[in-house]
């Protein structure tokens, strides 16, 4: 029986642990920290349970996919519902409920340019296609020659991706009106460049936000991760915690790699045919790696566009707010301005957009009884300087009066628990590159076959997965990630995908 190692259990490496195991594998996953998830991680205090990581549920196809390959349903670990609405939008001068409904939101469209509903449908339309087409083609593809994209329904897919074309124009062509193009621009605030540096290909985000819908797993997003941990063991998969990976080594004789692990401070090291670094890859190429077997230099990771870190604060209110969906946005500042400040100026920002997540509005058992969860999450550039929790407090008193002014919800004088995380603690917990949070930025230069490799170049059977290479940022595309990975192994082993 072959054996392989995953180092990290987040998405991508519960994934490919996962299908390792279906193919008949013997896999071990020495993950960092105590509990499976990465940088989805959970934690619980005075009653509140709190995802630390990922809050959105996009692309439900993904997640149900997944489980369908192993002979599951997403049902059989958690429970699933619809979020209405979707979300909600502050802007300076109005808010807006986003209905679940699409006929109510062609309306709510209307209301606000004349002839936007009309223009919707049409967005939407060249926007399935681009997903349909991103999803079920170009994702699974393992990005390492040109000639994965050689057939001919890929190249007349290219031509009808807009690769080529930026989003913010491609939006701009269909709408008019500054709320609704800052409301479709949003999704690639998160892919990690302005709307104008980003292919029009993105927009597939907002089919998916529109037509699929956001959703929420009963419990919170660490649900999701439990049920992905759970299905591993199922299928055999030996999770070893509080084990960090220090090193890799090919072992010449017998074609295996060799990993030296810490935990507890004990030091061991483990053999395998294969190893799936799951982990932030910079670090294992960079740390894990002696120079003659890494894939890239320190310059080639400097010119890399990162997609942005983040200021989050997790709260605990002890009283129940008005009116409030399970996620805001807050749009009452100037969304140009933010961008810029993240991705060209690179800066801390002035008076930048936020997010708010409160899950305990629709799933009492995330907080105790009349008490809110709370989530604020600022997007900053990656790689800034000065992140204290100094900086931390004044941007969250920034926060909390706009909170109030815009939502008519004082908070301030109710918080019953007050915990931050930014650069540093992304750098300290998970070696990310930067302190990012989201990955590399899906710019064109860093698309499909440009993004690192999933593969060594120097040495064999050591495999990347995760959000630093194909297909990208994300939690679906993570998963996704783990069968592409898992998927090239079983090939290049020369045995038979089940």
């Amino acid at each position: 029986m072959k054996k392989a190692i995953v180092i990290g259990a987040g998405f991508s490496g519960l994934s490919a642990a996962a299908y390792l195991a279906k193919n008949g594998w013997a896999v071990s996953v020495f993950e960092k920290h105590a509990l499976p998830g990465g940088r989805a991680r959970k934690f619980e205090s005075n009653g509140f349970t709190f995802d630390m990581g990922p809050s959105w549920y996009w692309m439900p196809e993904v997640f149900e996919a997944f489980f369908n390959h192993f002979g599951k349903k997403t049902s059989d670990y958690y429970h699933l519902s619809r979020l209405d609405p979707s979300y909600k939008v502050y802007f300076k001068e109005a808010q807006y409920n986003i209905p679940a409904n699409y006929l109510q939101l062609q309306q709510l469209f209307e209301s606000i340019e004349t002839g936007a509903a009309a223009n919707l449908d049409l967005f939407l339309k060249e926007a399935e296609y681009k997903y349909f087409t991103g999803i079920h083609k170009l994702v699974h593809k393992p990005g390492l020659s040109f000639l994965e994209l050689a057939d001919m329904q890929v190249i007349k897919g290219v031509l009808k991706l807009d690769v080529f074309t930026n989003i913010k124009k491609h939006i701009a062509k269909h709408f008019k009106h500054p709320y609704l193009r800052s409301l479709l621009e949003f999704p690639v605030l998160f892919l990690g460049a302005l709307p104008r540096n980003t292919p029009a290909l993105y927009s597939l985000m907002n089919y998916a936000d529109i037509k699929l819908g956001t959703w929420y797993p009963r419990g919170g997003m660490y649900q999701v991760v439990d049920a992905m941990y759970k299905l591993a063991t199922e299928l055999g998969v030996q999770f070893f915690f509080n084990t960090e990976a220090k090193k890799i080594n090919p072992l010449e004789h017998n074609s295996t790699l060799e990993v030296t692990a810490t935990r507890q401070e004990k030091v061991q090291r483990i053999n395998a045919h294969a190893i799936i670094a799951s982990a932030d890859y910079h670090h294992v190429d960079s740390e894990l790696l002696t120079d003659q077997y890494r894939n890239y230099n320190p310059k080639y990771w400097d010119r890399k566009t990162l997609a942005p870190s983040c200021l989050l604060y997790f709260i605990g209110i002890n009283k129940k707010l008005k009116n409030m969906a399970h996620h805001s946005l807050f749009f009452d500042t100037d969304f140009e301005k933010h961008g810029k400040e993240i991705y060209q100026y690179k800066s801390w920002p002035e008076d930048p957009l936020f997010y708010v997540s409160i899950p305990s509005v629709n799933d009492p058992t995330v907080a105790p009884q009349g008490c809110e969860n709370m989530l604020f999450l600022v997007p900053v550039a990656a790689g800034l300087t000065g992140d204290s929790e100094a900086l931390r407090n004044r941007y969250f008193d920034k926060l909390c009066s706009r909170f109030e002014q815009v939502t008519g919800n004082s908070i301030k004088n109710d918080i019953c628990f007050y915990r931050t995380y930014s650069i540093a603690d992304f750098t300290t917990d998970y070696h990310a590159l930067k302190g990012n949070a989201y990955g590399l930025a899906n710019t064109l230069r860093q698309t499909a076959i440009l993004k690192p490799s999933i593969k060594s170049k120097k040495m064999k059977n050591l495999y990347f997965a995760g959000q630093l290479t194909v297909p990208g940022p994300g939690v679906p595309p993570c998963i996704i990630s783990g069968e592409v990975v898992a998927k090239q192994v079983i090939k290049d082993f020369g045995e038979t995908w089940k």
